[in-house]
């Protein structure tokens, strides 16, 4: 169920894998994709499963995102926001992040090649999640998520980077790698059977690095990977991995109504 999984200080972060859910093939198993020809029953029933592994709460509080390749961030600061989670994007605000002082409030972001960013500062606290693509990258969603988590009090902040396709298996255009290394050079890449690429991963990194932000590095290649969902690889009927941050109550006082 999880390719990874911590706790620190008053926060727990993981990242799942596609084992030990009910969606059947092509989507087996434990797809949590919002938009997907997948049986929704199948996608909430998944998730009920990750929340009662992650938080010991299979219908406890969830924000989660209709996420769109943008740099918008979402400040998590009302109970009445989050409920249990359920397939679908209705309802769902259009952003790629989301940060929260709430205890009890799992953030979780969805990925099949994206590069997963949870974000703590473990004993603020505060959290954070981001959905970085290639056009995020280029977009800033990463600085965005910093200074969200900065306006919130956070002042020792550390990120886990979770699966996303490597710099080896990105293969892009020429002209599209140079349009993102103009922003972000570190992104710059060739794949393994040299051709251009982008590694966003390093972007993420990179990003990161310059804001003085401590990195754990829990990425595996997605696309590599069987064990893990890629939409580069399966296309259409890849489903979705997430990553999950949030604040435990017992270190933070009590959960939300």
């Amino acid at each position: 169920m999880f390719t990874f999984r911590e706790a620190r200080g008053s926060v727990d972060v993981a990242f799942t894998d596609r084992d030990g859910g009910v969606s059947r093939p092509p989507y087996q198993s434990l797809n949590l994709a919002a938009v997907t020809e997948d049986d929704p029953d199948a996608v909430t029933e998944n998730l009920r499963r990750v929340m009662a592994a992650f938080a010991g709460a299979p219908d406890g509080p969830v924000a989660r995102l209709h996420q769109v390749h943008g740099s918008r961030v979402v400040v998590v600061d009302d109970p009445r926001q989050v409920g249990p989670g359920a397939a679908g994007v209705d309802g769902l605000p259009e952003a790629d992040g989301l940060v929260t002082t709430l205890p009890g409030v799992t953030l979780m972001v969805r990925v099949a090649d994206c590069v997963p960013v949870l974000l703590a500062d473990p004993a603020g606290p505060v959290a954070g999640a981001l959905h970085v693509g290639r056009p995020g990258l280029v977009a800033g969603t990463v600085p965005a998520g910093l200074a969200a988590l900065d306006r919130l009090g956070a002042a020792d902040v550390v990120a886990w980077l979770g699966p996303h396709v490597c710099g080896r298996c990105y293969e892009v255009p020429a002209a599209m790698r140079r349009d993102v290394t103009d922003i972000v050079p570190e992104a710059w890449s060739v794949t393994s059977w040299d051709t251009p690429a982008v590694d966003v991963g390093a972007g993420v990194r990179a990003q990161l690095a310059a804001a003085g932000v401590r990195v754990v590095d829990a990425s595996r290649c997605t696309l590599e990977d069987e064990g893990l969902y890629s939409h580069r690889r399966d296309g259409a009927t890849s489903g979705r991995l997430a990553g999950l941050v949030r604040i435990r109550p017992e270190r933070a006082g009590e959960g939300p109504a």
